[in-house]
């Protein structure tokens, strides 16, 4: 089951290279301070490197807050490495995302998960939306909102075995995260491993472009790093 489960994960990420393959790969964080960005600057700065989003016990997040990427996103691969320290550390990549309250960074959409526990990396959430819609290693299709206001979610394939995405993750380092997205599909991967796909047919809840952006979680002081981050524009 575990190796059957990694060469799907694997040959899964070779479509998700071959689809950008064609495509130019832009960076998007110069490494030294914040341009093209904009979010609170008392929670997000530039730390040995990285884009670091920092909550003190002096400065706490009450409520999610983002750093925001100048430009919108439609289709495309990003590809990030992500470091999280605290005990109930938690952050995401929001994509196709858009502002609830532009005055306090507050963003919603869609968001590629990840907390320093590992359990829920990887995964597919709907910030300020539908919640947990694809959790870690799952395949899905998901569907209109039934009358209980859950969405309709179908298995399309076999999930990522849960012992090789907790071998793939690796808790206190720094961890690379690719999202790829073309049209309603997407897919997530930490460090090459398939964490989730979904194709999204609900044309009510559904995003097709928006906001780029990092998340730093509301709760006890933590630190959410990210570096070496490309965009790779797709048709």
């Amino acid at each position: 089951m575990q190796i059957r489960s990694a060469l799907i994960a694997l040959a899964l990420s070779g479509l998700c290279l071959a689809s950008a393959a064609d495509s130019k790969s832009v960076s998007i964080f110069n490494g030294h301070d914040l341009t093209g960005w904009t979010g609170n600057p008392q929670m997000w700065s530039v730390e040995d490197g990285a884009i670091t989003g920092r909550s003190t016990i002096e400065h706490p997040v009450e409520i999610n807050t983002f750093l925001v990427y100048q430009a919108p996103v439609k289709n495309f691969e990003l590809r990030a490495k992500f470091l999280l320290r605290g005990e109930s550390a938690n952050s995401g990549i929001q994509y196709r995302s858009k502002y609830f309250d532009e005055s306090i960074w507050s963003v919603g959409g869609y968001q590629a998960d990840m907390d320093v526990v590992n359990r829920y990396t990887g995964m597919l959430y709907e910030e300020r939306g539908r919640g947990i819609v694809v959790k870690p290693g799952e395949r899905i299709r998901i569907g209109p909102l039934k009358d209980n206001g859950k969405p309709q979610l179908d298995p399309i394939g076999e999930p990522t075995d849960p012992a090789v995405l907790k071998a793939a993750i690796h808790a206190g380092e720094w961890n690379e995260i690719v999202i790829l997205v073309e049209g309603n599909h997407h897919r997530h991967y930490v460090n090459g491993v398939l964490t989730a796909e979904a194709y999204d047919t609900d044309p009510a809840k559904s995003a097709s472009s928006g906001l780029l952006a990092l998340q730093l979680h509301r709760g006890p002081p933590m630190i959410a790093q990210f570096k070496d981050i490309t965009l790779t524009t797709l048709p």
